[in-house]
């Protein structure tokens, strides 16, 4: 049977230790803060690997980017 504590070869005393000095480095209450990070970061790297796949017969016609109104161009100076 596999041993789910055994994460490449780690024992479970380890992998304690491991635990021990990320809460020492960061403390307790940065944590939270720095998992929900890792966990938007995921999130915004699946949504752009869905928006990747989507095939390019889906959008319409009228829904391509209009490009921003370009600024006339500057007067010339006068002298």
């Amino acid at each position: 049977m596999i041993n789910l504590l055994a994460l490449g070869g780690l024992s479970p005393m380890e992998l304690i230790i491991i635990v021990a000095v990320i809460v020492l480095l960061f403390g307790s209450s940065k944590i939270p803060q720095l998992m929900r990070g890792v966990g938007s970061g995921i999130n915004e790297f699946k949504k752009g690997l869905k928006e990747g796949d989507a095939p390019a017969g889906d959008a319409k016609p009228g829904d391509a980017p209009k490009p921003p109104d370009a600024a006339p161009p500057p007067a010339p100076e006068k002298k």
